[in-house]
Formats: structure tokens, sequence, C-alpha cells
């Protein structure tokens, strides 16, 4: 479990995890059932560097600015569209040095998986995890970055806390394949 303070990421946590944890933290605010949200990730020095209006817009123009990474929302997600079908179509600038995706879920514990019945749809599938009994909801935020650097943070809506946060590079690798895929060319 990550060590969160209240008023934000753990100081000690490297860049893309403070990133992560901001993004967590911004979509916990907004409560949950939200829909899926994207960001770009742009280093910060950069940012000022290049955009000093927009860094100011965005409260990056003290000495507090301290974080490597700015998360920077992106439009909406198109209704309708499969997420891995809309992952496939974003192509990133230069300047964009990650990104980063945050997604509600259900999920099942690794003993549910064995009584699932064969031969589902992906449709009849999400219905039958949402009907079981030990189904979990969470929130999962996973950055990547083009040097292929990644990081996630899973939140059960059971333990909605900034103290209960999971984070590692490897809790949601199929999310972390996608939004790899997005810096190549």
């Amino acid at each position: 479990m990550s060590n969160v303070s209240p008023s934000g990421p753990p100081m000690a946590a490297s860049p893309l995890t403070r990133a992560v944890l901001e993004i967590d933290e911004y979509a916990s605010g907004l409560g949950w059932d939200q829909p899926a949200r994207l960001f770009a990730l742009v280093d910060t020095a950069r940012l000022r560097a290049r955009e000093p209006g927009l860094a100011s817009q965005l409260g990056l123009d003290g000495d507090e600015a301290a974080a490597q990474f700015t998360p920077i929302e992106q439009d909406k997600l198109p209704a309708g569209k499969a997420l891995d079908e809309f992952l496939g179509t974003i192509a990133w600038p230069d300047a964009v040095a990650g990104c980063a995706l945050t997604v509600e879920r259900l999920m099942l514990p690794p003993s549910a998986e064995a009584s699932v019945p064969e031969g589902l749809s992906e449709k009849q599938l999400a219905k039958w995890v949402a009907g079981h009994p030990d189904r979990q909801e969470v929130r999962m935020t996973v950055a990547v970055l083009r040097d292929g650097a990644r990081e996630s943070a899973v939140r059960l809506r059971a333990k909605d806390s900034p103290t209960e946060v999971l984070t590692g590079a490897d809790l949601v690798p199929g999310l972390a394949e996608a939004l790899a895929a997005t810096f190549e060319s």
C-alpha cells in the first residue's frame, strides 16, 4: 500500500508515481461512477519554459511546482467507442512525455475466476461479473512514459481512502500495454 499524506502524494515516491497519485486524487474528488479520463503527462520544467502563460494558469509558475510531470486532462473519450479501439487512434506530439488513463471497472477475486461460465459473450460476462456477490468496484489509474516506465494506482470503492491506494508498475499490465502503444509510430 502507498503511504499518502493528507495533502497529496508521498514525497519519497518516484515522479511517475507522484503523477499517478495526483491523478487518482483528482479522480477521487470527482466521486465514483465517472467516465474514463485520459491525461497527457508533460515535463513541468519544459512546460514552464515553453508555455509560461499556460504554466501560470495551471499554477506551475512558482517554486512549489516541483513535480516533474504535469498531468493535463484531454477531451472526453467518445461515448460508445470501445476503450482499446479509441486508444488505437491516439498519436501524441513530441512534447508529451507520457500519458495516463483513469477508469472504473468491476473485478473479481482470483478465487471467483474458476466459477466463470464458459462461452459467455463479452456482454454476458460483464453482466455475470456485475451480479457476482464477491465483485469489487475499482478505479485504476495507469500511466506510461515514452521511455517505457509504467506506474499504476488501484483504489477499491469499498476502501475509498488515500491511505488504501495500491501502487505498482505491473498492477494493470494490459492497460499499460495499450497506453504504451499510443507512443508507437
